[in-house]
């Protein structure tokens, strides 16, 4: 019951966060962190994420700009397109360490301590990974709730609200800090299983020899 509980500990683990990586890189390009709409032409709405800003129209569709200049974009943005990368670069190499680390794999099979420091690499990877990518939705979501909120700005201008970006970001940093935690679980909770086939038996002929020389010295 217990190897039935870690292999379905490592799938769910696995899957969790490759569905986070998969979302944060999505996250990552998608230009609906932000959004507006006017109220003088409330067929025209307005986006904006790490990297363009868009219209949409609903005779034209959508229309897309590129940022041109990183430096002249706010702090939160220019720091978030950091964190993202690095986000998604840190969630594909846990999924190649802890690829390796899983029981399903026949590949090292006979040597279980490093799968299982495999499998912990992997969770922590997935643990920064996860951190890394809530830090900047969060950042971007709280500079826009206090630029909704400030009393400065004349009502008559739009303010800028919530746009699906960030919920997706949101949902993908916590699917990488679980899909982490099951891994780490799976590695340091669990016993791995005694390897199968010819492995066990050559690990296995090692000890017998050894007691038949001992039983033989004994009879002497």
């Amino acid at each position: 019951m217990a190897l039935v509980f870690r292999a379905v500990a490592q799938l769910g683990g696995i899957s969790l966060s490759l569905l986070g990586w998969v979302l944060s890189c999505l996250t990552n390009y998608l230009p609906q962190w932000k959004n507006f709409n006017l109220d003088l032409n409330e067929m025209e709405n307005w986006t904006m994420g790490l990297w363009q800003a868009c219209v949409v129209q609903e005779e034209v569709g959508m229309q897309c700009k590129d940022f041109e200049s990183f430096l002249g974009l706010p702090a939160e943005l220019r720091i978030s397109r950091v964190l993202m990368f690095v986000s998604n670069g840190l969630g594909f190499l846990g999924l190649l360490v802890s690829g390796f680390g899983l029981d399903c794999l026949r590949i090292g099979e006979t040597q279980r301590d490093v799968k299982k420091r495999l499998l912990i690499l992997g969770g922590i990877l997935f643990w920064t990974a996860g951190v890394t990518a809530l830090v900047p939705v969060s950042w971007v979501a709280h500079v826009t709730v206090q630029e909704f909120w400030d009393e400065s700005i004349p009502e008559i201008v739009p303010r800028w609200e919530f746009g699906e970006a960030l919920f997706i970001g949101w949902f993908a940093g916590f699917s990488l800090l679980l899909g982490g935690c099951l891994l780490n679980w799976a590695a340091c909770g669990t016993q791995a299983p005694l390897a199968s086939g010819r492995y066990a038996v050559a690990e296995t002929q090692p000890h017998h020899l050894h007691l038949e020389m001992r039983t033989t010295h004994l009879k002497l």
